[in-house]
């Protein structure tokens, strides 16, 4: 499973727990055969607006609440039961959390 997925993870330069997450993330993402692309946030004023004080935020495909996997640390679990659910279904239907912003 996980062919054709792509993570997105918001970065910021200088963010040590964003680099332990991308870290974490990438064996993970190259066993299942998905991409990350790495976004810095502070470049997109829209996502840093939205997500700048969750920093490093993971998502699966674009940003989008809906969507986020975890955040300041990497929620493995969280990543590998998106990886199985996306063989198994096609697209993510992740179950949405109350939003604390």
């Amino acid at each position: 499973g996980g062919r054709g997925v792509e993570f997105t993870l918001l970065h910021r330069a200088y963010c040590h727990l964003c680099d332990e997450m991308l870290d974490a993330l990438r064996p993970i993402a190259a066993a299942a055969g998905a991409s990350i692309a790495v976004v810095d946030v502070d470049a997109h004023a829209d996502l840093e607006v939205v997500w700048g004080d969750r920093v490093p935020v993971l998502f699966l495909g674009p940003p989008a609440p809906a969507r986020e996997l975890c955040h300041y640390h990497l929620d493995a679990a969280r990543v590998n039961a998106a990886l199985v659910g996306t063989a198994t279904v096609g697209t993510a239907t992740l179950a949405s959390e109350p939003d604390f912003r």
